[in-house]
């Protein structure tokens, strides 16, 4: 039987989340609606989740040794990856000593790092992807385009929102790109991934959520990325029937191989009625944030409810829904958002901000999210907001 004792209590149940951004903070809200104590997790103090927490560590999770000393201090009845630079071989020792990594140390650590992944889904479980090649020095590097050809997409193996990914469209952006994929990775410099280029008709985000009541997905969502970072989303993405089908089975295969229980982001080509493979993340997506608005349960709240061993006997999607992400310039630890009373002046729009509290370059800041009779109608909805907003960047 699932209980939850009295928070902060012998009895009550304890969260550490390994992460604590947007998502993490999300996440965070959803655990502590069922009475759970959450810690949050991050390298940089007042991250959003953070905010919102009972108590907060701030420390590289790339450090083993701190990772672990963290943990033990709290002995969390679950540890919550939010994002992929984690020391993941200790979460792996950790588990075999009995901690609960959600949703297994083994899904963390295949999917912190692109090769992992693709490697299991490509060769163990026969799962169509674009070809691929992985290179550890510039050499290898060139000789991986050339075997892959160009065009091609260069990504480090562990990185995320977009950072360190570029394509490659000619010979002359071979030097260039490498560089990009050095400068970006989030442990520092080191292997990428060079991949074939797909001419997708579209990509798909399809949330997958393996719980005590067995798997179940979420309407597909669509979505467009500038520089390999999430700003538009919506749901649902029309495709055939076919076409959904073979998602879904290819989404069941890899998740089922991962395991545990939570929600994956399971990231799709289409071409036609072909699916091809991308990436999975073992948590909720960004591009998933539209689900705040276009789910009876958003992905956070899937989360939540699937890693604390409660049952999912359904989703309810109740309208077509976009999002549209705000990512901001600058260098400031003082940013207005201005006019909200246009923002939001339209029925059916509502606006997430997340309280980051700097910007060093660009970064993701909010989400305006938008419903509406048709998937069109939503996105232009969420423009219009956004279009109104107006952002402040003081200087610090």
């Amino acid at each position: 039987m699932a209980k939850i004792g009295s928070v902060m209590t012998p009895v009550g149940r304890k969260a550490l989340l390994l992460g604590s951004g947007e998502l993490g903070k999300e996440v965070a809200i959803e655990l502590q609606r069922y009475g759970v104590e959450v810690i949050a997790c991050d390298k940089y103090p007042n991250a959003p989740a953070m905010q919102i927490a009972h108590r907060s560590h701030v420390f590289n999770m790339l450090d083993g040794d701190k990772l672990r000393e963290i943990i033990e201090l709290e002995k969390p009845d679950h540890i919550i990856p939010e994002v992929e630079a984690i020391a993941t071989p200790v979460l792996k020792e950790l588990e075999a000593e009995g901690y609960n990594v959600t949703p297994t140390a083994n899904a963390a650590w295949l999917t912190m790092n692109r090769e992992g992944i693709r490697r299991l889904a490509a060769e163990e479980l026969g799962v169509k992807t674009s070809p691929y090649c992985f290179a550890s020095d510039y050499e290898e590097f060139k000789a991986a385009v050339a075997e892959i050809g160009i065009p091609c997409v260069v990504k480090p193996i562990m990185s995320s929102s977009g950072h360190g990914q570029s394509v490659i469209k000619k010979e002359a952006d071979i030097e260039n790109s490498w560089k990009i994929a050095q400068e970006g990775g989030r442990a520092g410099a080191g292997r990428v991934i060079v991949e074939g280029f797909v001419n997708f008709d579209y990509e798909i985000t399809l949330l997958t959520v393996r719980s005590c009541s067995g798997t179940t997905f979420c309407a597909p969502v669509g979505h467009i990325q500038i520089d390999g970072d999430y700003r538009y989303s919506w749901q649902p993405q029309a495709m055939s029937e076919k076409a959904l089908a073979s998602a879904q089975e290819i989404a069941k295969k890899v998740t089922d191989a991962l395991g545990g229980y939570g929600i994956f982001g399971v990231e799709l080509f289409i071409q036609g009625d072909t699916v091809i493979f991308s990436e999975v993340s073992p948590r909720p997506h960004d591009t998933g944030m539209v689900t705040m608005i276009s789910q009876d349960l958003s992905e956070f709240a899937l989360h939540a409810r699937a890693l604390l061993g409660l049952p999912v006997p359904s989703i309810r999607f109740i309208g077509p829904s976009a999002s549209r992400a705000v990512v901001i310039e600058g260098d400031t630890d003082k940013i207005e958002m201005d006019n909200l009373e246009k923002v939001l002046a339209e029925p059916g729009v509502q606006m997430r901000i997340f309280g980051k509290p700097e910007i060093k370059g660009h970064r993701r800041m909010a989400v305006i999210l938008a419903t509406d009779e048709t998937v069109e109608a939503a996105r232009e909805k969420a423009e219009r907001a956004y279009n109104a907003l107006k952002v402040n960047v003081l200087p610090r």
